[in-house]
Parts: C-alpha cells; structure tokens; sequence
C-alpha cells in the first residue's frame, strides 16, 4: 500500500489479562493496589465463562493495538489460562501465558494450595506449550507469594520442561523488597532468591527489575534472564525507574512491556513515549536520549530476543512468521499536516 509503514506486529513483554478491567484504579503503591484492587477482581475468574469474556476484550484490544506476540499473567485458575490460550488460538495470536501461582499472603479466591498448583501447572503445559502458536510460562507471582516449597516446585518443572518460559516479578517497588528480604534473609537480593529456586535462564522473563545493583545486573546477563520494562505501571504508582545506563553498562536482554493493568495503556506507543520520559529523567547519569529506532526496537526485534524468539517474531526477516503491521504515517490531522523532513531514524534495529 502506497505511503504505508509495513512493520513487524509488536510484543509486550508482560502484562496481566485479568486486570484489563482495573486499568488505572489509583493506590498508595503496589502492595495496597493488589490489596484493594487486583486481588478482589482476580478471584472473580475461578468462573470460566467470565475468564473467557475478558480474554475476549483483552486479544481484541492487544490486536487493535498492534500486538501480536505477548506474555501473558492469568490468575490462580486453570481455567484462566484455558480460555485466554483458547481465545488467542482462534484469532491466531502467538501467546505465551501461565497460571499464577501464590499459596500464601493472598486471600481467599486467589490463593491456591502448594501441591495442587503444581500438578495444575504441568497440566498445564502438557496441554498448552507447543500447540500452534500458544505456548506456557512458569509464573510465581512473586516471590513474597510462594512458600519456599512452592517455588522449589516451579523450580523443578522449569529443569523438567527447559523449553517453557518463566515469568515473574522482582525490584518493583522498595516495600516489596523490603518484605522479599524478610521473608528470605538468606538471599544475597530479591532476585537471587529467584536463582536459588532455579527460576533464573534462558527463556526467564522478569518484571520491572528496577531496584538493581551491578551484582543483579551481572546475574541477569550470566544467566540469560531477560528484564520486562514497564514505564508506564512504573510511572503510575511511583515505583521507580527501570536504570537504562546500568542495563547497558552491564549488559542484560530487555525489552517493553505495558504491565496492564498496572500499566494504564495497551498501546506501544505510549509505552515508548514513558520508555524516552524514563531515559531522560531516570536514570543513574541523567539525560540518556533513547532514540525512535531504540523505542521500536525495544518492541519488536528486542523484544523477541528476551524469550528467545528472535528467529520467529518481532522483525521481517525470512523465515520468520508473517505477524506485521500496517501504519499509516498520516492517520491524524496533526501528521498530515507536518513536514516530509520530519526527523526519522533508519538505526531500527539497534540497541
């Protein structure tokens, strides 16, 4: 199509398809917006018919937007996971999703029970991982949701199964550590704790990751774990910033993410927008610039590297499947209406 940017679909790296409904729902910060929010409307998807209604809108909005390609929290119930895969199928998106898991500090609804939840999460991937374009994720919570045997568990399915994923949260919010470290006094960090249980490799995607030292950051890059930035659920509640300087300093994989619905918008292009707001403001040495080329990058070809999907989706190169996307450069009259030398970058796939 002439004066069309034909482009690959976008991933999202992690967002939550149960909270599609509790997008911007205000709280003092992460533990009491799970508390109040997350927690009460999660326990409402124990009903498969109402699971498979909000799979429903969250795929459409996902494809409105873009995205073709996500990896997917569902809640504590299998039959969560059973209609989101089910949905995703049909409309042929490639979804990688998993059943949370979480046998303590949750209340009623959402809690499950350690050695249920396991056998429910190999269930669950003997059904799921590798049928078309599905696919499964290990997905404790977080950390401070397990019990060490829960987490031992996932462990174990993880060295069983090497080709699922595995995806998690770490380091979003400084309460969150505060209570991972009393809970695991053991662990040099948080995301230690996750190496400890096994939970860190290749194919392991972990949210937010912003309260990091150097010594997390080289843990990452040797274990080929891969960070989900979330710039707009991180700017909401006023976690923090995700460091861009240490991430390159360092050398770690990461891509973006939306985290709805923490994250207040589905879109890609917010995202890159918070994404440039967080290089500027946010980081260790202030200033860093993340160029247009680095924001798509970051949301197609980077993303796909994260979990090791970089020879299936996120570019056009041979070989790869035909997930694109069609642009049109001058959909709004405010884009009509600039110049032809508006400033572009060709560097698309650069880091």
């Amino acid at each position: 199509m002439p004066g069309r940017i034909l482009a690959p679909g976008f991933i999202d790296l992690h967002v939550h398809f149960p909270q599609t409904d509790v997008i911007g729902s205000p709280a003092d910060g992460l533990l009491p917006w799970l508390e109040n929010y997350t927690f009460p409307h999660e326990a409402r998807f124990a009903d498969a018919d109402y699971a498979e209604s909000v799979a429903s809108v969250f795929l459409d909005e996902l494809r409105r937007h873009g995205v073709t390609t996500a990896l997917t929290f569902c809640t504590s119930h299998p039959a969560s996971v059973d209609a989101l895969l089910r949905e995703s199928e049909r409309r042929g998106l490639r979804m990688i999703a998993g059943k949370v898991l979480q046998d303590r500090h949750s209340p009623d609804g959402v809690r499950d029970e350690t050695e249920q939840s396991l056998r429910d999460t190999e269930a669950l991937i003997q059904r799921w991982q590798g049928r078309g374009r599905a696919g499964y994720a290990i997905t404790p919570r977080f950390a401070p949701s397990c019990t060490e045997a829960q987490l031992r568990g996932a462990g174990e399915l993880a060295a069983q199964y090497p080709d699922v994923w595995i995806q998690s949260h770490v380091a979003e919010n400084k309460d969150e550590i505060a209570w991972a470290r009393q809970l695991f006094p053991d662990a040099r960090s948080y995301l230690a704790v996750y190496e400890g249980f096994g939970l860190l490799r290749e194919r392991a995607i972990y949210a937010h990751c912003i309260h990091f030292d150097d010594d997390d950051r080289a843990l990452m890059r040797d274990t080929g774990a891969a960070a989900a930035v979330s710039p707009t659920s991180n700017l909401f509640p006023g976690s923090g910033f995700f460091d861009y300087e240490g991430a390159r300093r360092v050398g770690f994989r990461h891509g973006l993410a939306s985290d709805v619905g923490g994250g207040t918008s589905f879109s890609p292009f917010h995202t890159m927008l918070a994404a440039y707001y967080v290089g500027r403001e946010g980081q260790t040495k202030p200033g860093l610039s993340l160029s247009p080329g680095n924001l798509w990058w970051q949301h197609t070809a980077g993303a796909a590297q994260a979990p090791g999907l970089e020879a299936v989706v996120g570019n056009l190169t041979p070989g790869c499947e035909a997930d694109f996307v069609v642009l049109d450069p001058k959909a709004t009259p405010c884009w009509r209406a600039r110049p032809a030398t508006r400033a572009t970058s060709t560097n698309c796939c650069s880091r």
